[in-house]
């Protein structure tokens, strides 16, 4: 596996950098997996909020505000690291806040709605920013052929974190409830022990990955105007990257489906299937192991069949996920389409980030890593925005909300026809 790993790195990157990259896959994944996906969100929706009406859509709209924000600033964040040469200074930062925004969700509980919400828009605010800054050193690290192969390495690595962190935060919740404690007692605690899980594992990166991005002559010192500024040059030039334009269109829609699924699996089988939090945490735990095999293995898929063809593969695989999950009655179909969600997941969120890497100029790798994010983070408004609002417009149908979430795939595919790789590549290398 070593020998594996050398091959696809880039001339002068070390293993122990790769190692360390991708760790930090397995820090924020921590994150993702406990607070949004699989332990705070039906806490938020089930305590915090009481379970009213309006609940599902209290915690997607702070989803959104958070989302909104990272849309508001990653693409400019990305062209002042590329331009001043700190994506790592930016990272570390980044890192603080996610770890210190879950670790303050420890304080939230029944009656505290406006303090739940507003953590979550600080710590999911932090973790999306880091996230589009981590992805911005993948084209550094791995050789231009091997993108998919180095990604899907790193996504099977993360969800490695994510189940590791779901498995400690099951354990003390099983002790807890064999304690007799309430969730109000040990779902707290689960966000402290996700913090410190995302902090140790984090650390890697910071000790061994190298800063490579150099300070660009002629820059100035302004964020706003330098950072702005060029952002806005890039949406202006969009005609010459035209296709990386339609493969961030393509992101928004079929990420706005991936996203719903993420923020609402847990609501949606607590609410439409009669799950147990404890049938949840073990479901969702099953799932990261199927994530981790799906980017493992399209990893290897995605260079030998290309990032369009594997791309297209993924988003089937969705969409039949969807259809399972509208027709399950009950735990034992819904367990499949799960699974399928799982092996989606990890195929569908490595291609698009490689791909994304593939048609990125090599100068300005962060600044389209922060028009990746832009795009990821509207998309994760849009989706689990409108499953909250077709869940509250038919009084609760979380099945019909769910159904509503196949169309967003559906014209991710269609979109994904309009992108030429190789010509989108050729664009990218003319200085």
């Amino acid at each position: 596996m070593a020998g594996a790993i050398k091959r696809i790195l880039n001339d002068g990157v070390a293993r122990r950098e790769f190692f360390a990259w991708a760790m930090y896959d397995f820090a924020n994944s921590s994150y993702t997996t406990v607070v949004i996906t699989a332990l705070f969100n039906g806490y938020f929706v089930a305590t915090i909020a009481g379970g009213a009406p309006w609940a599902t859509l209290a915690w997607t709209s702070a989803l959104a505000i958070s989302y909104a924000l990272i849309m508001l600033t990653a693409p400019a964040l990305g062209a002042y690291a590329d331009m001043h040469g700190i994506k790592k200074p930016l990272l570390l930062i980044s890192t603080v806040g996610c770890i210190l925004g879950t670790a303050a969700l420890a304080l939230t509980g029944p009656q505290t709605l406006v303090l739940a919400m507003v953590l979550i828009v600080i710590s999911n605010f932090f973790y999306g920013t880091g996230e589009n800054i981590a992805a911005a050193f993948l084209p550094e690290l791995a050789k231009s052929d091997s993108l998919g192969k180095a990604s899907g390495w790193s996504w099977a690595v993360g969800y490695i974190g994510g189940l590791i962190a779901l498995g400690v935060c099951i354990g003390y919740v099983t002790l807890a409830q064999a304690m007799g404690q309430s969730e109000a007692q040990f779902v707290p605690v689960t966000m402290l022990i996700t913090a410190a899980i995302f902090a140790l594992a984090a650390t890697p990166v910071f000790l061994f990955l190298k800063e490579r991005s150099v300070p660009q002559p002629g820059v100035g010192g302004s964020l706003f105007r330098d950072s702005f500024s060029r952002t806005a040059k890039t949406i202006r030039e969009a005609g010459k990257y035209r296709d990386l334009a339609w493969l961030l269109l393509c992101i928004v829609f079929y990420q706005a489906g991936i996203q719903t699924v993420i923020a609402l699996a847990a609501v949606y089988a607590q609410n439409a299937l009669g799950f147990s939090i404890a049938q949840t945490l073990k479901m969702l735990l099953v799932v990261n192991i199927t994530a981790a095999l799906g980017a493992f293995v399209f990893g290897f898929v995605q260079d030998r069949l290309g990032h369009r063809l594997t791309l297209a593969l993924t988003l089937c695989l969705w969409l039949l996920t969807v259809l399972v999950s509208w027709l399950a009655q009950g735990p034992g179909l819904f367990w499949v389409a799960a699974n399928l969600a799982g092996f989606g997941l990890g195929a569908a969120q490595s291609a698009g980030r490689a791909l994304v890497g593939y048609l990125s100029p090599d100068e300005r790798r962060a600044e389209f890593f922060g028009l990746w994010g832009l795009a990821v983070k509207f998309a994760s408004i849009l989706g689990p925005m409108t499953y909250g609002l077709v869940s509250f417009a038919t009084d609760g149908n979380h099945r019909l909300a769910m159904l509503f979430t196949g169309i967003f795939f559906v014209i991710g595919l269609i979109l994904l026809t309009r992108i030429d790789v190789e010509r989108g590549r050729r664009a990218a290398n003319v200085r």
